[in-house]
């Protein structure tokens, strides 16, 4: 690790929690991330927060299921911008990337994602894993 990245990593505020691969857990996700983000002080990011975690949260449970596993969540700040990442144990189902057009009945919410952040894309692994991120720039 050189030095600009070791320093980067001590001013990043990161925040971590697996929950159940249920609604229920999709929701508390959501919840649990505004409370975050406004115990770090950024109030100006919740809403599109917000709706990011909720789209890929909800994916994570709808379409990267698997009975027994949960997902995880994990949100990372650093001074320009905050990174969102959702990992589940589909990593045989990939959403479609960023630029293309879904199919009809799918991908819309992936729309919401991409039109509220400045990036968004799927990370293989470790297998049989999968994480979805979306990063959304700070005020």
């Amino acid at each position: 690790m050189n030095p600009e990245t070791g320093q980067l990593m001590a001013s990043a505020r990161h925040f971590t929690l697996q929950l159940s691969s249920t609604p229920r857990g999709a929701r508390l996700a959501r919840l649990l991330t505004v409370e975050q983000l406004r115990h770090w002080g950024l109030e100006g990011s919740i809403e599109a927060a917000e709706q990011v975690v909720a789209e890929l949260a909800n994916n994570a449970v709808t379409h990267g299921h698997v009975p027994g596993r949960d997902f995880r969540l994990r949100t990372i700040a650093t001074g320009a911008a905050l990174r969102i990442e959702v990992t589940d144990t589909r990593g045989d189902r990939v959403p479609l990337l960023p630029g293309r057009s879904p199919a009809a009945g799918s991908g819309r919410g992936l729309l919401l994602v991409e039109a509220l952040s400045r990036g968004w894309g799927v990370r293989p692994g470790p297998a049989p894993q999968k994480t979805v991120w979306a990063e959304l720039p700070l005020p």
